[in-house]
C-alpha cells in the first residue's frame, strides 16, 4: 500500500469517492459528512487544521482504500475498504506515531473491518461512551412537509452564505460559540457535493432565517445525508426543525435522492434529535462504538 498525507481539496475528493464506492447502511462515512467536517469552520485549503492530521492509503492501481482523520491527539476517525483489512493496522500505526496522548480513542461502526486491528493494538470497546446511530428513510414513503403558521420554507441562494452561517450559529448558540463563520460557510458552499437547492431554511414573518436543514446528495448512490439541522432557541417548540427537514427531503427527491440518512446520538445522554428523526419516519440502524486504549502515560 502507498501512504500519503493530506495536501488539499483533491485529496478530500478521493476520500469522498472511496466513501461513495463503499457506501452501505453500515458505513461510517457519507461524502457529505467529510465535506462538512472539513469546511464547517475556517481552514487552510492545503493542510489540516492545527492539532489535526489526515492521511490516506492507495492500492497498487491508485485507488484509495483507507484513510485516517486524527481530529486531535486522542481521537481518530477512520474508514477502511473491507477488501483490504490490513490497511487498518497501517492507519493505527500512523496514528500512534503521530499522537503523543496517553489515552487514545478510535470511533468505528459496530462490526467494522478495523475491529480486529484495534483489538490487536490494545484498544477495547468503551461501553459507557456516547454513540451515534444511523437512521435511514426510504424516500418513496416520505411524509408531506407541514405548514407552520407564521413561517415559510425555501432553499438558500448561492449569495446567502453569511446569513445562512448566522442562522446556524444562532441555532447552536446554547452549545457554546459556533466555529461556523460566514467565510467558512461560503467555502463550504463551493465544496462538492453541496447544493444550494438542498440547503433549506425556515423564514419568519420578519424575513429572518430561524431554522435550517442541510442535505448532501451523493448522486452515485442516491443517498442524501442530513447534516446539520438546527433551530434558533426562541423559535423552538413550533415544529420548525422537523418541517424544514421534510421540506429539504422533498427537494432531495426532486434531485434524484432515493434514501435519506441521518446520524444522531443514539444513547440516553442527548435523545432529542433521535426522537425527532424517528417521528419523521427515519428507522434506526447501525451504530458507532468508541474503542479506547491507555498507553500508561508514556505516550507513543
Amino acid at each position: 500500500m502507498r501512504h500519503a498525507d493530506f495536501t488539499g481539496p483533491g485529496d478530500l475528493r478521493t476520500m469522498q469517492d472511496m466513501c461513495s464506492r463503499l457506501w452501505s447502511p453500515a458505513s461510517r462515512f457519507h461524502p457529505g459528512q467529510l465535506a462538512w467536517n472539513r469546511y464547517y469552520a475556517p481552514v487552510d485549503a492545503l493542510r489540516p487544521r492545527a492539532g489535526e492530521a489526515i492521511s490516506f492509503w492507495r492500492d497498487r492501481v491508485g485507488q484509495v482504500v483507507g484513510f485516517g482523520w486524527a481530529e486531535g491527539q486522542d481521537w481518530l476517525e477512520l474508514q477502511v475498504d473491507p477488501a483490504h483489512p490490513e490497511v487498518a493496522e497501517e492507519v493505527l500505526d500512523w496514528f500512534e506515531e503521530w499522537s503523543d496522548a496517553a489515552t487514545q480513542s478510535v470511533l468505528l461502526m459496530e462490526g467494522d473491518t478495523a475491529e480486529d486491528a484495534c483489538h490487536a493494538a490494545g484498544f477495547a470497546p468503551d461501553e459507557t461512551a456516547p454513540f451515534f446511530r444511523h437512521h435511514l428513510m426510504d424516500l418513496s414513503s416520505l411524509p408531506p412537509a407541514p405548514e407552520v403558521e407564521g413561517y415559510r420554507f425555501r432553499h438558500v441562494d448561492p449569495d446567502e452564505g453569511r446569513t445562512r452561517a448566522a442562522c446556524h450559529a444562532a441555532a447552536w448558540s446554547d452549545f457554546g460559540t459556533s466555529e461556523v463563520t460566514g467565510e467558512s460557510y461560503e467555502v463550504l458552499m463551493s465544496a462538492w457535493p453541496y447544493r444550494a437547492g438542498l440547503d433549506w431554511v425556515a423564514i419568519d414573518a420578519l424575513g429572518r432565517m430561524v431554522a435550517s436543514a442541510l442535505v448532501w446528495l451523493d448522486p452515485a448512490t442516491g443517498v442524501g445525508l442530513v447534516e446539520p439541522v438546527g433551530c434558533v432557541p426562541e423559535h423552538r417548540g413550533r415544529g420548525l426543525a422537523g418541517a424544514v427537514t421534510l421540506a429539504a427531503l422533498h427537494a432531495l427527491v426532486l434531485a434524484g435522492g432515493r434514501t435519506a440518512l441521518v446520524t444522531p446520538r443514539g444513547d440516553d445522554g442527548y435523545p432529542g434529535p433521535m426522537r425527532l428523526y424517528r417521528s419523521l419516519g427515519f428507522q434506526p440502524g447501525a451504530r458507532t462504538v468508541t474503542w479506547t486504549r491507555s498507553l500508561g502515560g508514556l505516550g507513543s
